[in-house]
């Protein structure tokens, strides 16, 4: 188990040492990149519509002009928690706050960061323009040293503008008309994870890429040093530690501000797989990057990173070098009162418990680049995760750009978490409808992929979930046929599966053949029954308990039994807003009990 389970209060909050229980998402916002100094700024802000989008023309930037609203950051003005519960139409948004630099902070630099705000962000402190940010799932940081008065108070403005009715615009499940229907849900403006203040020193690590090889037992650390000075005599030291016992040191000579080194793993007695990361036994190594600058500590670093290794090997998908049949179950990461945003740190623990407790051991996050918290409650608890784009509807050439800058930050982003092993930049052809007959909606398919790939060759790549596949790495299938019969004799053979055509699409792009990739039905069932006061949909309906178990099984034994499948992901974890086909409410009430769920999925 790591030593870097940060819990809430950790760090300052307005610059009062420890933070309040009263503070919203107050936990440590960066779990794989934490320094021991940081202050919240989540909580109460001053927060505006501007239909008429007369903010910046009437000098709303400059931080004088009061907000007439209140709103509770990170919660966007649409859900409940937020404490407004609009979900009308405001495409351009304002916040203000007010802040005071701890004394302890002298002589350090001030990052002002944003955990995602959706979609475009400018933001001011004291009256200057600091930050411009475009991507609503991507963080983003500011440096605001020169901007800070001397002493007294400090205040940050932040302008948002969404695009709510723009189908182009990569949005994910945000429906794009006032009220959520069918697969669509309500839009999501704005702020929307955390907001914080940390302090460091004019030279500093600025970041960290952690990759592990199993095969050489050996971690490849690649760090990035920001304000290192040609003059500078600056070293990087590095320990590496499992269950507080070191297991490997260095000590490297900066001459420039990136260094690379691969760093042997030195606990394995007998070079066997006991501490290799697995969702059965999720082993996680600590690491501590200081740097020292003439000698003297300036920054310290800690993070985690699990020795796993996901490959394909003669059309084999492998978890460490064995075959590992993945269990999965699509995760939307919506909540009621929160939609994108999770009430607490507890409600994401809670999803990957509930998770693994019905006998899944994946999770494939769905149109949404989830908050890191989840994706470390994974990587502690032991859950595979999928990591997905959130997509556009239709294609045009901006839409092309601004999904290809957003996925970059986002590979950037989840590349060290040890849970993430496969990437999803496009699903069921969203952002390519034509991808059949358009060349260039081709092209867009096959330049995500080997963006993909050529970003993180240690993963692979789906190139568009559910159908139209052109260069993939593995082949995946959503049919949502809930017959047994119908299920058990399409994937008994593998030219039979990639020949059904399920919702009348190719399962690969006319022209692309047959590689020998994995073959994964990657969604099916959305068995539709209702247990609460919820009304809604699903894709097949079950009347009571009884028919749901039955009708669960139904589709999910055929799949689990079916030669041609490697893996098979189940709709869906919850019920989101209309849709009520999940295995939980939308308050994550289980519609069966859990080791019934378990006895269905695990066989």
């Amino acid at each position: 188990m790591s030593q870097l389970e940060t819990q809430p209060g950790h760090g300052k909050e307005n610059g009062q040492a420890g933070g309040t229980d009263q503070t919203p998402r107050n936990e440590y916002p960066r779990p794989q990149f934490v320094r021991e100094d940081w202050m919240t700024l989540n909580g109460t802000w001053e927060f505006a519509f501007d239909d008429a989008d007369a903010g910046e023309r009437e000098g709303w930037q400059g931080g004088a002009h009061a907000l007439p609203q209140r709103i509770e950051v990170p919660y966007t003005f649409q859900s409940e928690l937020s404490g407004i519960g609009d979900p009308s139409f405001h495409d351009i948004v304002w916040y203000r706050r007010s802040f005071s630099v701890p004394a302890d902070y002298a002589g350090k630099r001030l990052l002002l960061h944003f955990g995602a705000v959706d979609y475009e962000a400018k933001v001011w402190v004291n009256g200057t323009l600091v930050a411009t940010h475009e991507g609503g799932h991507t963080p983003f940081r500011a440096d605001i040293t020169n901007a800070l008065n001397t002493g007294g108070e400090q205040t940050v403005v932040v302008r948002a503008l969404d695009y709510s009715q723009d189908v182009t615009l990569p949005r994910g499940k945000q429906y794009w008309k006032e009220h959520s229907k069918g697969i669509f849900y309500t839009r999501t403006t704005g702020i929307w994870q955390s907001v914080w203040l940390e302090p460091v020193a004019p030279v500093s690590i600025g970041r960290i890429r952690l990759t592990p090889d199993i095969d050489r037992n050996e971690l490849r650390l690649q760090a990035w040093i920001e304000g290192l000075g040609a003059a500078s005599k600056a070293s990087l030291h590095v320990t590496i530690a499992y269950a507080g016992e070191t297991v490997a040191e260095d000590a490297i000579a900066l001459a420039q501000p990136t260094v690379t080194r691969a760093l042997g793993i030195h606990d394995f007695n007998d070079h066997s797989h006991g501490r290799w990361w697995t969702p059965e036994h999720p082993h996680l190594y600590d690491i501590t990057l200081t740097l020292r600058v003439e000698g003297a500590e300036v920054d310290r670093v800690a993070s985690y990173f699990g020795m796993r290794k996901v490959s394909i090997q003669d059309g084999v998908l492998q978890l460490n070098n064995r075959p590992y049949p993945m269990r999965l179950v699509l995760d939307q990461g919506y909540f009621p009162t929160g939609l994108l945003t999770a009430p607490d740190d507890e409600a994401l623990r809670r999803d990957v418990e509930l998770t693994k407790a019905m006998g899944f051991n994946g999770a494939r996050k769905h149109q949404k680049i989830e908050d890191p918290r989840y994706l470390y409650w994974a990587d502690r608890l032991g859950l595979l995760v999928w990591g997905e784009m959130a997509n556009a509807y239709h294609f045009t050439e901006e839409y092309a750009g601004r999904v290809t800058r957003e996925w970059i930050e986002a590979v950037e982003r989840d590349y060290n978490h040890p849970c993430l092993v496969a990437w999803v930049p496009l699903n069921e052809s969203w952002g390519v409808v034509n991808i059949c007959n358009d060349p260039q909606q081709e092209q867009h398919a096959l330049a995500m992929y080997h963006l993909t790939k050529s970003l993180d060759p240690t993963r692979p790549v789906v190139s568009n979930d559910g159908w139209e596949h052109t260069r993939t790495d593995l082949i995946t299938i959503h049919d949502y046929a809930w017959q047994r019969e119908v299920l058990e004799a399409r994937y008994a053979e593998r030219e039979r599966a990639l020949q059904a055509r399920p919702s009348n699409r190719w399962v690969l792009v006319p022209g692309y053949p047959d590689e020998g990739q994995p073959v994964l039905l990657t969604e099916f069932g959305g068995i539709a029954f209702k247990k609460s006061e919820w009304e809604g949909w699903g894709y097949s309906g079950a009347q009571d308990e009884e028919d749901f178990a039955r009708r669960l099984a139904d589709v999910i034994e055929p799949v689990r039994r079916a030669p041609v499948l490697q893996g098979f992901c189940y709709t869906q974890l919850t019920d989101v807003e209309q849709e009520i086909n999940g295995l939980l409410t939308y308050d994550r009430q289980p519609k069966l009990p859990l080791e019934q769920i378990r006895a269905i999925v695990e066989g």
